[in-house]
């Protein structure tokens, strides 16, 4: 009898070892661990964070995992969902886009949190976020179309890999694994609309509530409780439900032949992905030529299809809040006309009423274009024309963006960034000279520490 794919998965996390992984693979986890912190840092002042770990205070309970930058104590499925809100709250953390697009970085906390519970080695975490990035990134490219073509979010894909994060730490056996994938992927099953037309705080939220989820199933496994083991591909499971057209090699085949997390991305702006080529060619066109936005009449941005459908509806030319505003295109490409930058002040409430805004979004367009549509994911194309008052017109195209392993953020990059992000509160020195050494430590030695 065929083993599951779930089974499949699991027989791989249970099996692999932190002496397995090459030293690249090794190192680019750091990397993320010191970018995924930064975001967590940079997002304590938010509405969403302090509304949650103001709820996890007040219902209080075992202290078992700490809560990033705060330091208060929560059980460790409480610290997973708040440590994962804080690292995507600004939409500042790691972006893969296949089929589908997915930040691994969320389920990080999953690892974090039960690291603590059972102070864990930091070598067995490196391992487990190494298993996040492996599966998270190969649920992108599994269904074809992705399940947010189907109108379902990326969520959906998480709570299927957070608790192979959690149970790999928890140091669960074969069949345990296999029980907690199938408890957490019986539910959270998230619908499309956090990241359609007016946005809300559940933009940020859904992703976190599934890596909780992962937390709580391997635990629930690790007592015994039993779950589905043909979730994907049994009756009415994922792959039943979902429609037709999998890839399954692209989510089983050539497990530990190479790891997932080299081809991942890091975000150069706190902004949806697809926005990112296209304000990198903005910002050139009106750096390079010292345009002052008043002098501009029209501005057009080539993207493909599906951008346009989400980054240039209707709801996107007039945002009231972050959560709208950094998944407008319309609004981000004002940014940069205007500032020549984006960063996450972009984003504030003072800054989304700014009347040198609202004076050029209505100028910015979008256009769909099937040849770019073709190059996609491969490439992330971006045309960008901007027509002045007095006729001149500039022209930039662009294929990546910033982050992108193949234009790669620098260790330089990745420091401005992060101490942008700590602020004056935080030092981001200490901070990556512990995450970078971190294999010295166990989980709460390394929390401790931060």
């Amino acid at each position: 009898m065929e083993k599951s794919f779930s089974r499949q998965i699991a027989e791989f996390a249970v099996a692999l070892r932190y002496e397995d992984l090459p030293e690249n693979v090794v190192h680019e986890v750091k990397r993320f661990l010191y970018d995924s912190f930064g975001c967590a840092l940079g997002s304590m002042h938010t509405r969403d964070v302090n509304a949650i770990h103001d709820i996890y205070k007040e219902m209080g309970g075992r202290e078992e995992a700490t809560v990033i930058g705060f330091g208060s104590k929560l059980p460790a499925v409480n610290a997973a969902f708040v440590n994962a809100l804080m690292i995507r709250s600004l939409d500042f953390n790691d972006i893969y886009w296949k089929q589908d697009p997915s930040h691994p970085s969320d389920i990080i906390p999953a690892a974090l949190a039960i690291g603590e519970r059972v102070d864990a080695s930091m070598k067995a975490l490196i391992t487990a976020i190494v298993l996040a990035y492996e599966f998270e990134q190969r649920m992108c490219e599994f269904a074809k179309p992705g399940v947010r073509e189907r109108k379902w979010h990326h969520a959906t894909l998480t709570q299927f890999v957070s608790p192979v994060v959690a149970g790999k730490v928890l140091g669960l056996s074969v069949d345990q694994m296999v029980n907690a994938i199938g408890i957490s992927a019986c539910h959270n099953h998230t619908i499309g609309c956090p990241t359609a037309g007016k946005l809300t705080m559940m933009k940020n939220t859904v992703d976190p509530m599934a890596t909780q989820s992962g937390v709580l199933a391997a635990l629930m496994a690790e007592k015994g409780y039993t779950g589905t083991e043909a979730i994907f591909e049994g009756k009415e499971g994922l792959m039943d439900v979902f429609g037709p057209d999998w890839d399954t090699d692209a989510l089983l085949g050539n497990l530990g032949s190479s790891f997932k997390i080299l081809e991942c991305s890091m975000k150069a702006f706190p902004t949806e992905a697809l926005t990112h080529t296209h304000i990198s060619a903005a910002i050139k066109i009106v750096s390079e030529n010292d345009i002052d936005y008043r002098d501009i009449e029209s501005v057009t941005v080539t993207t493909i299809a599906r951008a346009c459908d989400i980054l240039f509806d209707p709801h996107k030319y007039r945002p009231d809040s972050r959560e709208t505003a950094d998944h407008s295109l319309p609004y981000c490409i004002a940014c940069a006309l205007v500032d020549r930058k984006v960063t996450t002040r972009s984003f504030d409430e003072e800054k989304i009423r700014d009347p040198r805004i609202r004076e050029v979004i209505d100028k910015i367009h979008g256009e769909a274009s099937e040849a770019f549509e073709k190059m996609f994911p491969a490439k992330q194309p971006s045309r960008a024309r901007i027509r002045l008052k007095d006729g001149k017109e500039y022209s930039v195209y662009m294929e990546y963006p910033k982050g992108d392993p193949r234009e790669p953020m620098t260790e330089a990059d990745l420091d401005a960034k992060v101490s942008a992000l700590c602020g004056k509160r935080f030092n981001a020195g200490k901070l990556k000279e512990i995450l970078f050494g971190c294999e010295r430590f166990t989980a709460r030695e390394m929390m401790k520490r931060l």
